[in-house]
């Protein structure tokens, strides 16, 4: 409408002239006036508002300053609390420190008062004692040092008792940390072994017909020799021993591969590295056939079924080695013989007492070599291979290197030493073996105060019968490490000899 109006006034200018003119101006000027008073009334109304919405900014920034400035001063507060509390401690320590130290004064005081007062007294005590000496020996007729003879003879039996008691249990304490002592046991007792059954368990004689052929097995500057050895893993030892070569080596299965290579080769003739690396590999593969048939033969003959194939091989592997002399294959056989017997007697299962005690020292071959003792090794090797608990757990404990927890386990570990310790199983004839059980019985016989010794347990325990009258309890003790220490020193055995000292009272009448 605004826009038409304008348009009508701007055609009445053009014709009316200045009236319209004027006209115009009013309209335009009431339009203005109009204009300028909404602005001023939304200016306002924005004023007014802008002016709200700053006060409700300026409430809302003093309220926060308030809360910032009343946080603020309880944290000053309890800071200044803490920092009172503080200095409270601090003034009632420095008082009790003067306390203490005023206490102290005191007490070193009282202490330099009661010193002097001691010495005067031990000075006293120091006179009357040597008065009292005069007078004891005026009263005896014996002088201080006869007095101190007949005291030190008095309290001699005294003091043996109670080094006995000493040496026990200097002796029990040995036992708890003896792991170097075993070591140094251990060697001591390998010194003691015949160096017979040591050369026995350690080399293997091959004998020839002529020394020419021991220059074709050394060879051209020792090729041959050094071949075979590399080969084998076996020492050989060409000297001056007529028709004689040894071979030198502490694994027997390799010096049974060993002999038999040297001897095909000896028969063939042709002995060069070439031909020696193919015989040893084809007499190898021979030894491990052999060993597995062993095994083989072995369980079918005892009737022990359902071996694992690297255990059958290991039986067959004992075939070669040897305990105290003893084959140790046919101590296996002989224990699983025992202990299926002894099993039936208890009314036990005789199969598998039979098979724990065919399976016991299945840890004296392994392949390798580990740093255990060969129960632990053996029931290791049978609990890795499926044997059952009650099994491993036999082979693990005939040696007491583990808990017996069934019944099969002491009967194992007695069926063991039965067959190592009978006479003549550890090619010990029988005349040795009861010269050693006598001298064993005469060196404790030897001894003041000794009735009766028995030699029992194929010579592993010496029971010493002692007279009442003559031996007390404590002297017991005396002579049982003593007749120990002495067998040590003297005798050479094999294991160990245990020592019992009995001595008893006993009281004999008649009635008539």
């Amino acid at each position: 409408m605004e826009i038409v109006y304008i348009s009508i006034s701007a055609a009445t200018f053009l014709v009316g002239g200045t009236a319209t003119w004027i006209l115009i101006r009013f309209v335009f000027k009431t339009k203005y006036e109009n204009i300028l008073k909404g602005a001023e009334k939304e200016a306002e109304v924005i004023k007014k508002n802008k002016l709200l919405e700053v006060k409700e900014k300026f409430l809302h920034l003093k309220s926060d300053l308030e809360k910032q400035v009343s946080a603020r001063n309880s944290k000053i507060q309890s800071v200044e609390a803490k920092l009172k509390q503080k200095e409270l401690s601090i003034s009632q320590r420095q008082e009790e420190l003067q306390r203490k130290n005023s206490e102290l004064d005191a007490v070193k005081e009282n202490l330099a008062t009661q010193f002097e007062l001691l010495e005067k007294k031990k000075q006293e005590l120091d006179k009357l004692h040597l008065k009292e000496v005069e007078q004891l020996e005026i009263l005896s007729g014996l002088s201080a040092e006869e007095a101190k003879e007949r005291l030190i003879e008095s309290l001699k039996e005294e003091a043996k008792s109670q080094a006995t008691s000493y040496v026990n249990e200097i002796v029990e304490e040995a036992k708890m940390t003896a792991g170097k002592e075993a070591k140094k046991i251990v060697i001591q007792s390998i010194q003691r072994v015949a160096t017979e059954t040591a050369i026995e368990n350690s080399i293997t004689v091959f004998h020839i017909e002529s020394d020419e052929i021991k220059g074709r097995i050394i060879g051209r500057e020792g090729r041959n020799i050094r071949a075979l050895e590399a080969a084998t893993g076996i020492e050989i030892v060409v000297d001056d021993t007529p028709e004689a070569i040894v071979l030198s080596g502490f694994d027997p299965v390799r010096r049974e591969v060993a002999r038999l290579a040297l001897h095909q080769l000896v028969q063939d003739g042709r002995i060069h590295p070439a031909r020696i690396e193919e015989i040893v590999a084809k007499v190898r593969k021979q030894v491990e056939e052999e060993v597995i048939e062993t095994g083989k033969r072995t369980v079918i003959d005892l009737g022990v079924h359902g071996l694992h194939p690297e255990l059958i091989r290991l039986i067959g592997k004992m075939k070669y080695r040897s305990s105290y002399g003893q084959n140790l294959l046919q101590h296996a056989r002989e224990t699983a013989n025992l202990c299926a017997v002894m099993a039936s007697e208890l009314g036990l299962n005789p199969k598998k007492a039979k098979r724990a005690g065919l399976l016991h020292d299945i840890g004296k071959v392994p392949d390798d070599e580990p740093e255990l003792p060969h129960a632990i090794l053996g029931m290791k090797l049978c609990e890795k291979y499926k044997e059952k608990p009650d099994i491993c757990n036999a082979v693990g404990a005939h040696h007491d290197e583990t808990e017996m927890q069934t019944l099969l386990a002491p009967i194992v570990q007695v069926c063991d030493a039965i067959s190592g310790a009978r006479p003549g199983a550890r090619r010990e004839i029988v005349e040795a073996y009861i010269k050693r059980l006598n001298d064993l019985e005469q060196l404790a016989l030897a001894y003041p105060g000794v009735l009766k010794t028995y030699a029992i347990q194929a010579g592993r325990e010496l029971r010493v019968i002692v007279g009442a009258d003559k031996i007390d309890d404590k002297a017991t003790e005396n002579l049982s490490n003593e007749i120990a220490k002495k067998i040590q020193d003297e005798m050479t055995y094999p294991g160990q000899v245990k020592i019992t000292v009995i001595r008893e009272t006993r009281a004999v009448s008649y009635a008539k």
